[in-house]
């Protein structure tokens, strides 16, 4: 997969130095072959969402043996999932705040930007929520027809479904239920099986849409915005290689070498796809198999982080949103950033795991501090590329929470079984 992103990325550069993006056989090409190729590897991955999230979460809960354990790790997950996501808000706020990215724009200048962004966000601001409130919230969480939020692609009301499923096999245990448990695990066993046989598409896929991006983007993905960039890149390094190095080290016992290490693969599809869905197959086999964390737990934690722990997205949101009120001139106070933090944080949880899935949160808390949320149209053209940052970021987020709530878990007989003749984590 690393071959293949180099090579993909290197040889779209080669062709838009070359002979550019806007040649026609180079539109051809990527529209007709190396698009679809990367779009198919996609959509096979999506397929395989809905029944991944639902086996593998049940099947969680359900190996937790009891509701005590189930909710020691529940609790765990979720207080984690706070702080790190409000240590990685702080760290981008801070960072804008400090850099101030958006200051000393011709006001004709960003009137004249935003008169031409509004094509592209047009779209993302139609689409966007009015708000986000505590009530309705929870309420949306709770599907009123499961079937309807699978349909719908809502992951979050999919999840709430599972996890109660989950308990309910707990509570009721009976030869019926036990005989369901191994009907939900044979479905969690094909699933995985039909995506490690999609995953032998993945250097090639890979490979197709480095392809696309560099070759029809080139550098310019890069430079344009680059001030705005470089704040949200260089948060985002912070909270990949400051952050969670310590607390994988300090509050999961694990040496953070031999735990980046471990999660090279899905860091790499992380960043190729944009996507924390599509990563989510990859992070479980690395939590298993090179982290060696107890099944049940990467099990519930890798799910549920799928889709809550974004530690990535929130900080990706608190920085745009900042740097936008600063391109237009607009003061924001304390008190007004401490709700943007909030609101990010949540916003955060109910992102949707597929590419440029955040924009529409955006657009939302624009509109919440008086910012023109046409501006998004400004940042289209780097998004793509703070996706594939965010996402990575997403992803490594969720196996650090992964690897901090198995300290202390054993290990099921199963894996023990199974890793009795692999190497054990470095401990701290």
């Amino acid at each position: 997969m690393l071959i293949g992103f180099s090579l993909g990325l290197s040889t779209g550069l080669l062709v838009h130095l070359a002979v550019g993006g806007d040649v026609g056989w180079v539109q051809w090409l990527t529209a007709n072959v190396t698009g679809p190729i990367g779009q198919v590897f996609l959509r096979l991955l999506f397929m395989m969402v809905i029944p991944l999230l639902f086996s593998a979460l049940v099947m969680g809960v359900a190996e937790m043996g009891d509701l005590a354990s189930l909710g020691r790790t529940g609790l765990k997950t979720l207080l984690l999932t706070i702080v790190i996501s409000g240590i990685a808000v702080v760290i981008g706020m801070g960072m804008v705040n400090l850099f101030q990215p958006g200051r000393g724009v011709d006001p004709v200048l960003a009137q004249s930007l935003l008169d031409q962004g509004k094509a592209g966000a047009a779209s993302i601001v139609n689409s966007a929520p009015t708000s986000i409130s505590l009530g309705d919230f929870f309420l949306e969480l709770v599907p009123s027809n499961v079937f309807t939020a699978a349909a719908e692609n809502a992951i979050l009301p999919v999840m709430v479904f599972a996890l109660f499923f989950g308990v309910g096999l707990v509570m009721a245990k009976s030869p019926a239920t036990d005989r369901l448990q191994e009907v939900v695990q044979g479905l969690f066993e094909i699933t995985m099986k039909l995506i490690n046989l999609f995953i032998k598409l993945a250097p090639l896929a890979i490979a197709c849409l480095m392809f696309n991006l560099a070759a029809l983007f080139g550098f310019e993905l890069l430079i344009r915005l680059a001030a705005y960039v470089a704040v949200a890149v260089g948060a985002m390094a912070i909270h990949m290689f400051v952050v969670y190095p310590l607390a994988v080290w300090f509050l999961g016992g694990m040496s953070p070498v031999a735990f980046f290490r471990g999660v090279r693969e899905p860091m790499i599809v992380a960043f190729s796809t944009a996507s924390s869905n599509a990563s989510l197959t990859f992070a479980l086999r690395a939590a298993e198999q090179q982290l060696h964390l107890p099944r049940k737990i990467a099990r519930f934690v890798l799910t549920v982080g799928a889709t809550a722990n974004q530690n990535g997205t929130a900080l990706f949101e608190g920085v745009t949103v900042l740097f936008l009120a600063q391109f237009f001139g607009i003061e924001l106070t304390l008190m007004q950033q401490f709700i943007v933090m909030l609101v990010c944080i949540l916003g955060g949880v109910g992102t949707a795991g597929v590419p440029a899935g955040s924009l529409p949160v955006v657009a939302m808390i624009l509109v919440m501090v008086g910012v023109p949320p046409e501006g998004i149209g400004l940042i289209l053209g780097v998004d793509r590329f703070l996706d594939m940052c965010r996402t990575t970021l997403n992803v490594t987020g969720d196996l650090a929470l992964a690897t901090i709530v198995s300290r202390g878990e054993d290990n099921d007989p199963e894996d023990e079984g199974a890793d009795s003749t692999a190497a054990a984590p470095v401990p701290a």
